[in-house]
């Protein structure tokens, strides 16, 4: 049988852990997911970023072309984010009308919200970080410039906006934790060990590959941390 452990708003954790937990008023996020309007407009907005990233992918070298479809997920990083968030916030639709903590949940929901957890934030923050690594050659005011550090940077933190709003709804697991640090493992092992990382202006070195190991482990840890648990005892 499952058991849920830490409701939503555990009186345990106050003050600044409460928000880093919780960083949005509950009834906001009730009205944006809990609502047809909002919730079928944010499915579109998902969409058409994942549409985007997909062409961007598609024509960058290496591209999509030049891998197995079966591939796709662990090269697209950013469109991978997409397709799992765009997956998680679906599962809201037969929820619509009743609490987003009333959200029903089992063992595949927490794996899919974890994961889509994991690899929104994972891949918000690689971005800025990737970027700024060498802003020599991102920074500027040309249209093109503008567009890669500014425009790529100002999407990616949406990333980290629509992984805040999950913890609301969704829940983890130890076994979902687990699944989600392998397939990001995974993914740094495809990105850095074979030459796959996203596509960048400069090759990347070991010390992006490390901090790309790196968060890894601290978005997972990040997401045992404000996830509510639903465990099988």
């Amino acid at each position: 049988m499952e058991a849920m452990v830490g409701r939503h708003g555990d009186a345990t954790d106050g003050g600044w852990r409460a928000r880093l937990r919780r960083p949005f008023p509950e009834s906001w996020v009730q009205y944006y997911l809990g609502n047809g309007a909002s919730l079928g407009w944010l499915l579109v907005v998902d969409g058409a970023a994942f549409l985007l990233g997909v062409s961007f992918y598609v024509h960058s070298e290496p591209s999509l072309a030049d891998l197995s479809s079966l591939l796709y997920p662990l090269f697209g990083d950013s469109p991978t984010a997409l397709a799992l968030a765009t997956l998680s916030i679906a599962t809201l639709l037969p929820n619509l009308g009743r609490r987003l903590a009333d959200a029903p949940s089992n063992r595949l929901l927490t794996v899919l919200h974890t994961l889509a957890f994991v690899w929104l934030v994972k891949y918000g923050l690689w971005t800025a970080v990737a970027l700024n690594l060498r802003p020599d050659l991102y920074v500027g005011f040309t249209p093109a410039l503008l567009w890669e550090y500014w425009g790529i940077l100002i999407t990616h933190l949406f990333f980290l906006l629509q992984a805040a709003a999950i913890p609301y709804y969704g829940r983890t697991s130890r076994e979902a934790l687990a699944a989600a640090l392998a397939l990001l493992l995974l993914n740094d092992v495809f990105d850095y060990g074979f030459g796959f990382y996203p596509p960048l202006r400069y090759e990347a070195g070991p010390l992006l590959a490390g901090i790309t190991v790196a968060l890894s482990f601290l978005v997972v840890g990040y997401a045992a941390w404000v996830f509510d648990r639903d465990e099988v005892r």
